[in-house]
């Protein structure tokens, strides 16, 4: 059985990998949603 000490370790490991993925797909939100305001402004103008 693993002790006390590296319990936690081994939840911190995981909560931050947790925070970290959140951040990733946060940022790839972000990216899509801008190249999105892109191609939608590219249409307007072409349709103009």
């Amino acid at each position: 059985m693993a002790s006390l000490p590296k319990k936690l370790l081994a939840l911190a490991v995981l909560a931050l990998l947790g925070l970290a993925g959140c951040n990733t797909i946060s940022g790839i939100g972000k990216d899509m949603q801008k190249a999105g305001e892109v191609v939608t402004r590219e249409a307007e103008e072409a349709r103009n």
